[in-house]
């Protein structure tokens, strides 16, 4: 019986020890803004509820195109963590002196889907940009946003650009050209495959990779986040497991 309360003592010491290096982690818990690139949108969610759970640490997201952030974060805007749907931008910043040092990380590859919210409008070959059935294709400002260089590549390489120039409907970034489709604005478009991977019906064709320039999509740590120990939990936890497994099942390559 001795033996056996000394143990339940050493048990709750335990417990108690264990409790209070949890509450301790909680109480030292942040704030993180971080910019995401519009195309992230869903799984960014996804990431940054996992990662609360994991740290406590509360990731707050904006959105938008990676062109414009990074003009942003150029003027002063004080992001802690950018995600960019490109590798220049983030190691512009680096450079430049506005990001901490050392290599951004390669967090996700993205794909481009041309899709529709009408079945059979798109088909499995890409041949409707060729036959020009439809009044308005979407496609990101490829200013700004890689997925809309993207897809110039795409139709520069199918010899077909010249011939829909006059048909683009040019969204701010990935997200407003995928409103544009969804909401019929536009017959179809260029949009990001995590954008339209657990939608259900349409018509969509992938294009073969070799048909645009990679997308490489990288993070790093802002000037504005070098002094706040949660932007580096966060470029951290981006290539947990479960961070991995996320953008997986939203259709991103991983390295």
């Amino acid at each position: 019986m001795a033996h056996t309360t000394a143990w339940c003592r050493a048990m709750a010491l335990l417990a108690a020890v264990l409790w209070a290096g949890g509450s301790a982690d909680r109480a030292t818990a942040r704030d993180v803004a971080v910019a995401v690139a519009a195309n992230f949108t869903a799984p960014a969610g996804e990431i940054a509820a996992a990662f609360e759970r994991a740290t406590g640490d509360h990731a707050v997201l904006s959105f938008g195109a990676t062109g414009q952030i990074y003009e942003q974060i150029v003027k002063g805007a004080p992001f802690d963590v950018f995600l960019s749907a490109d590798a220049e931008r983030p190691r512009r910043l680096v450079a430049e002196g506005r990001a901490a040092p050392g290599a951004p990380v390669a967090y996700a590859f993205g794909k481009l889907v041309l899709y529709s919210t009408q079945p059979g409008l798109v088909d499995g070959q890409g041949a409707v940009l060729a036959r020009g059935s439809f009044a308005h294709l979407a496609i990101a400002d490829p200013a700004v946003a890689p997925y809309g260089a993207a897809a110039v590549d795409v139709l520069q390489r199918r010899g077909v650009y010249e011939a829909v120039a006059p048909r683009l409907v040019r969204g701010a970034s990935i997200g407003q050209a995928y409103t544009f489709v969804s909401t019929g604005a536009a017959d179809l478009g260029f949009v990001a495959l995590s954008q339209v991977i657990d939608t259900p019906g349409g018509s969509r064709w992938i294009p073969p990779q070799t048909d645009y320039a990679p997308i490489e999509q990288d993070a790093v740590v802002t000037a504005a986040g070098r002094d706040n120990p949660a932007a580096a939990r966060f470029l951290g936890f981006l290539r947990s497991p479960a961070a991995r497994a996320i953008i997986r099942r939203y259709g991103y390559g991983i390295k």
